[in-house]
């Protein structure tokens, strides 16, 4: 999965790891060598990750266009119409796919903005997707396939530590309970902060062409100790309770999540955390040349900016 609000998707509703993996930060220039000091389109600019990387892209100078359904620069996934004139005269984008890159239709939807951003001149492209996910990676090859000469670099992501204090899991949180069909399976939760630092990384950096960055936290935890990090962080008990797939969609249907989406989700979740994803890998610090963030450290600030306050 990208990115959704259960796990890895930029929101903005209201909201081959060759040997050259590690030249990211290292080789960038305050203007962004790597598209030429040209503008770059953040679409789902006011996501988790595109809000980042859009504040990321300003600090260094860079010219960026925020682009969501109903800010300045219009960019709405179900509404191609509008993508040309959002991309024209840039020369990067980022891409955080809404509603999933595993969800239907969303291979057609790659392939149309591969050939809407080779057309309006687009150099590079950076495109969010999610670790383990097979859907996903049809609709990256669709985005490969269609973009031509566009350089096409893949950031694939592993769950989410904000979702505790950004997304759907923060009510659990809040409440100390945790609901989530995860059962024993652990998984190496990566912070946001990470995610975005890569993402610019391959936006304005050499070498990145052609690269698919797997990204992970340093460690794996079940979700139980997660859980367990998180209360001592905040101060009170949070204790993590395993449903199954088939409950926990009913238990959004009851929050109003549409059915089958419901059900997309319950399925996929399925898919993800039967074990092959617990695995870490390296591929933060061979493209920012530090360690990424651990999840004690992600609950402490998060603690600390007053995330489970409420």
């Amino acid at each position: 999965m990208t990115e959704n609000a259960f796990t890895r998707r930029d929101n903005d509703n209201g909201e081959s790891n060759g040997e050259d993996g590690g030249r990211g930060v290292g080789r960038m220039t305050e203007r962004g060598a790597g598209v030429a000091g040209g503008t770059v389109l953040v679409t789902s600019g006011t996501g988790k990750t595109g809000r980042r990387v859009v504040e990321r892209l300003t600090a260094l100078g860079v010219p960026v266009r925020s682009g969501s359904r109903t800010g300045e620069v219009p960019f709405d996934w179900q509404d191609a119409s509008g993508w040309a004139a959002a991309l024209r005269g840039t020369r990067a984008a980022y891409v955080a796919y809404y509603p999933d890159l595993a969800a239907p239709g969303a291979a057609e939807a790659m392939a149309a903005f591969g050939r809407t951003a080779e057309a309006c001149g687009v150099r590079r492209v950076v495109l969010l997707s999610g670790r383990g996910e097979p859907r996903a990676v049809v609709a990256e090859e669709a985005l490969r396939g269609a973009a031509g000469t566009v350089e096409v670099t893949v950031v694939r992501s592993a769950f989410f530590a904000q979702n505790y204090n950004e997304g759907a899991l923060l009510d659990g949180v809040l409440g100390g309970e945790v609901v989530f069909p995860a059962g024993t399976t652990a998984e190496p939760f990566l912070d946001l902060d990470d995610v975005a630092d890569v993402v610019v990384a391959a936006l304005t950096g050499d070498g990145h062409a052609g690269a698919v960055y797997e990204l992970t936290g340093p460690r794996s935890l079940t979700f139980a100790e997660a859980a367990g990090e998180l209360g001592r962080a905040a101060g009170r008990p949070v204790r993590y309770v395993p449903v199954t797939g088939p409950v926990y969609a009913s238990l959004l249907e009851e929050f109003g999540v549409p059915g089958p989406e419901a059900g997309f989700l319950a399925e996929l979740f399925a898919t993800l955390l039967d074990g092959h994803n617990t695995a870490t890998t390296d591929d933060v610090k061979r493209v920012l040349g530090r360690e990424p963030k651990d999840f004690s450290a992600f609950a402490r600030e998060a603690a600390g900016n007053g995330a489970w306050h409420g």
